[in-house]
């Protein structure tokens, strides 16, 4: 028996973060299987492009074997509901129970992340296609069967359907990594792009800003929803006053900081930036080129102009901190972003006429990723905690590629600073005096 899915005709708003985190059953299992369909066409896409090799891909510490990709999805579900004696507990369950039995005999083997270190992935006897292709068919079958039986609660944090929402957001931040992974891979993959803002300007002059008075911010998710451990507790912060602009830096804008010399000039960068610059020999973004008098940019295997009114894509955050340096700039405070991303914005595309927009490309923060003060890890554990303290930045926002009901104003991105394949770009702020 699986999960009936809602009425052709029926509005279910799978898309919006705040209906998906409320986590009625029968909306988290048609997003479940819309998020399956996205992922097996990726599937079928790293098919088409990697046939003459077997599915196989270099090494690479930012990206994994597609194939392990894949059937990692299926055990997270699997080992999270239908592996999990404690579902019924939400984020009380202990992580230490014993689990029941996979449909596979060796999926705790290959596709545990936190037992299965990442160069070992490339070296495991991982299941062919058809056979992860079966795996994931049967475990999503499995997990609609039991959701059948659920229903909605008041508090679902502590009630099974928080699962059923964790390995959806774990299957749909894959599945944007699935896209970055095709990008850096030169895989032809039909993704979009960030799109043009209509009222950028081309020649990456001054934007339109938005001036946050100093008081009480509040941050954080909200009460009787689902939510990462990262998110919570919910809490009021005091700030200063401060400047941050309307949208993020444009290709226009960076390339001036490109042909100003920018990468060259030893003040812009901090000790950490240089020292990557100089190792990486960097002189402008990842994925650009100049073509004689031109600038183009790659995308999934074809170069294409550079868009002038696009923003700025597949930028560490040394490089970020160095265009805001030379523009006499910062990059904001986490707790800056959230607070006018609340009070003035609205995801790029879903809100004509906000001040703040946001979603076409991550945006790196001048915050070290940590906990919020009365951090409690849920029961996945290795999700965040174990990132605490060892030199993550945070990003906020989202991009293009990131689902709809993933990105929302408190979600809370990290990677190294170093790393630039991940769709990120950048936004400034100021102080006011």
């Amino acid at each position: 028996m699986s999960l009936a899915a809602p009425p052709a005709d029926a509005a279910q708003p799978i898309d919006d973060p705040a209906a998906i985190r409320g986590a009625d059953p029968a909306l988290l299992g048609a997003a479940l299987r819309a998020s399956r369909q996205r992922t097996l066409a990726r599937l079928a896409s790293y098919e088409r492009a990697l046939a003459p090799t077997g599915m196989t891909v270099p090494y690479s510490p930012e990206v994994n074997p597609p194939l392990w990709e894949m059937g990692h999805l299926a055990w997270f579900q699997e080992y999270w509901i239908a592996r999990n004696p404690d579902c019924h507990r939400g984020i009380d369950a202990p992580i230490d129970a014993p689990r029941m039995p996979s449909l596979r005999e060796d999926a705790d083997r290959h596709y545990d992340s936190s037992r299965v270190e990442h160069t070992a992935r490339w070296r495991l006897p991982l299941a062919d296609h058809a056979a992860t292709r079966d795996f994931l068919d049967r475990t999503l079958d499995r997990t609609l069967d039991i959701m059948a039986a659920w229903r909605p609660s008041a508090d679902p944090l502590h009630a099974p359907p928080y699962f059923a929402w964790l390995a959806l957001m774990h299957e749909d931040m894959h599945g944007e990594a699935a896209v970055y992974m095709a990008n850096k891979l030169s895989i032809p993959l039909d993704a979009g792009r960030p799109r043009a803002r209509e009222d950028g300007d081309a020649e990456g002059g001054v934007m339109a800003a938005v001036e946050i008075p100093a008081g009480r911010c509040e941050i954080g998710s909200r009460a009787g929803a689902c939510a990462f451990d990262n998110e919570l507790p919910r809490q009021h912060v005091e700030l200063a006053a401060f400047v941050i602009d309307a949208a993020p830096v444009s290709n226009a804008a960076f390339l001036a900081f490109v042909e100003a010399g920018g990468y060259e000039q030893r003040h812009c960068w901090t000790a950490a930036g240089w020292e990557w610059r100089q190792r990486h020999s960097a002189g402008w973004p990842r994925f650009w080129r100049r073509n004689g008098p031109a600038w183009e940019q790659r995308w999934f295997g074809a170069w294409e102009p550079i868009v002038a009114q696009a923003p700025v894509c597949n930028v560490t955050a040394h490089e970020a901190d160095a265009w805001c340096r030379w523009a006499g700039r910062r990059l904001p405070d986490e707790r800056e972003w959230e607070c006018a991303a609340r009070s003035h914005g609205s995801r790029a595309g879903r809100g004509a006429g906000h001040a703040f927009a946001w979603g076409d490309v991550w945006e790196w923060t001048a915050t070290e990723f940590a906990g919020y003060p009365g951090f409690r890890a849920y029961p996945y554990r290795e999700y965040a905690e174990v990132f605490f303290g060892k030199g993550y930045r945070v990003l906020r926002g989202g991009s293009w590629a990131t689902q709809a009901h993933v990105a929302s104003a408190t979600f809370r991105n990290w990677d190294l600073p170093q790393r630039r394949q991940i769709f990120a770009g950048l936004r400034l702020a100021w102080d006011l005096d």
